[in-house]
């Protein structure tokens, strides 16, 4: 069993102002999973929850949000719709089962939903990177997600999106795949086991102050690394706020 002092993550929850934060993020999801339209109602709000979010991780892209009545989305978005149907219902209870034993495999499996379309070499979905260092880098966040680490969930969440942001393992649609992989850590530690909150919002409305911080954390360096986490446990308790709002309007 891995102990405190044996968690390589386990500095991260030192760093100045990260475990209020996330304990401030866990609160807000809470908080909202008790919403009274949420006791019963929540896989509507959740559909509507994991539709927000994809428009917004395409929006982070660069990609257009809007939904065409005729379905003609953008490319993006339309990758970012396929993994979305992968984050609702039965698909979300297989998702997270195959996340929890083999997060490389759910992986490769997002990769392939995202990065489909005209003109994709077939061959190349879900195939990581040939690239030095990209393999063992997988596998070492892949053992972090099955136990390797202790720490708070908005913290693994965090670490899980920045590695697969920075690292960018497939070479197409890695964003969609990191930001569905970060709600998959929400969801299977229990940090938002009915996918309510919209994190994509807070990505998708700053997306300079994302890059930054995402530079920051690639850079590895402790105030980078610490900036970034904070970042994401905003994005969860802002995601919880527009998941309050979705639950509003439900109960009206």
């Amino acid at each position: 069993m891995n102990t405190r002092a044996q968690d390589p993550l386990a500095p991260l929850v030192s760093l100045p102002g990260v475990a209020e934060a996330s304990e401030a993020a866990r609160s807000a999801l809470a908080t909202v999973h008790r919403h009274p339209a949420n006791r019963r109602g929540w896989p509507t709000t959740a559909a509507e929850s994991v539709l927000r979010g994809a428009r917004a991780s395409a929006g982070v892209e660069g990609a257009s949000v809007r939904l065409d009545a005729d379905g003609d989305h953008d490319e993006v978005l339309s990758g970012a719709l396929r993994v979305a149907g992968e984050l609702t219902g039965e698909s979300l209870d297989r998702a997270v089962s195959v996340w929890t034993r083999s997060p490389l495999q759910e992986l490769a499996h997002l990769h392939l939903l995202a990065a489909s379309g005209p003109g994709v070499d077939a061959a190349s979905l879900g195939r990581p990177r040939p690239d030095r260092g990209v393999a063992e880098r997988l596998q070492g966040l892949a053992e972090l997600v099955t136990g390797g680490t202790r720490v708070p969930a908005p913290v693994l969440a965090a670490v899980v999106l920045g590695e697969l942001s920075g690292m960018r393992p497939f070479g197409s649609a890695d964003g969609v795949v990191a930001r569905a992989a970060f709600r998959l850590v929400t969801v299977s530690t229990g940090l938002d086991p009915h996918c309510l909150g919209v994190p994509e919002v807070t990505f998708y409305r700053d997306p300079a102050a994302h890059r930054s911080a995402l530079h920051g954390f690639v850079s590895g360096d402790e105030e980078g690394v610490g900036s970034w986490i904070l970042h994401c446990c905003r994005a969860l308790e802002a995601g919880a706020r527009e998941a309050t709002s979705i639950a509003d309007a439900a109960g009206t």
